[in-house]
């Protein structure tokens, strides 16, 4: 089984990215699952109903998200909805939405990490713990997008669920790293997948509006970055799907111009 997943789409040059290099990526490498983080799709915070469409017409089949998915308040009847969007699983009870979801016999995951959030989110680790154990349904296959700041939390969930998951992917920080492995009891783990956006950017977002929050430590809105040429980070991980274990992973990245 071939799964692709995308980093941190950022506003409408992430957007565009997928609608160009998505459809590409599905036939080159015969794609059996897509998921993205999509919790920046909306103007670089938030998401919509709209923009998950955009997403999901692309070709994505699994949306997951993080700390911004309150942000477009319209998206929060929809989390409970057909649409197949995730929010972290270790929200408190009674958060709208759902942290797991299963696409065609594969099971996707989302948890949110603790370390420098500002945020009281329920512990992740024991919170997929409870998960694992409480399923009703055997997965061979299940993939965890963990959206963590944290290099070393991240790295932390990896080594935990190994042997556990079929992979653990990290989002959040927008810079991909270089770390991609299949731990020893076969699971796939890369730390941060990284960002789908505006390559002339700082993290997707203008440049010059970053640096002015730098050097005057005054809050004002960041604007996604305008630039013409985006990237796309993503990973491809192939999964024995009678096994669960990942037999491969590595980084997919891509550039191209849009309009």
């Amino acid at each position: 089984m071939q799964i692709l997943v995308i980093g941190d789409v950022i506003g409408k040059p992430g957007r565009q990215a997928v609608q160009k290099l998505l459809p590409g990526l599905r036939q080159q490498h015969k794609l059996d699952l897509v998921i993205a983080n999509a919790e920046n799709a909306a103007g670089g915070l938030g998401l919509t109903q709209s923009t998950a469409k955009e997403l999901l017409e692309a070709g994505v089949d699994v949306l997951t998200s993080g700390n911004h998915i309150w942000d477009q308040k319209e998206i929060i009847p929809h989390l409970d909805g057909e649409l197949p969007i995730l929010r972290p699983l270790n929200y408190p009870p009674g958060v709208p939405g759902r942290g797991c979801l299963t696409f065609e016999n594969v099971a996707v995951v989302n948890l949110i990490g603790r370390t420098f959030f500002a945020q009281n989110f329920d512990c992740p680790f024991r919170a997929i713990d409870n998960l694992l154990n409480g399923m009703s349904e055997k997965h061979s296959v299940i993939i965890v997008d963990f959206h963590a700041e944290a290099t070393s939390e991240k790295v932390a969930m990896g080594r935990y669920l190994d042997g556990r998951v079929s992979a653990i992917v990290g989002t959040h920080t927008h810079v991909g790293t270089v770390d991609t492995k299949v731990f020893p009891k076969g699971t796939a783990h890369v730390t941060d997948v990284g960002m789908t956006g505006p390559v002339d950017s700082i993290i997707g977002d203008d440049v010059q509006a970053v640096l002015q929050r730098f050097l005057t430590a005054m809050p004002h809105r960041l604007p996604v970055s305008a630039g013409t040429r985006v990237t796309l980070n993503s990973v491809l991980i192939n999964v024995d799907e009678k096994s669960g274990q990942a037999e491969s992973i590595e980084r997919l990245d891509r550039e191209v111009d849009i309009p």
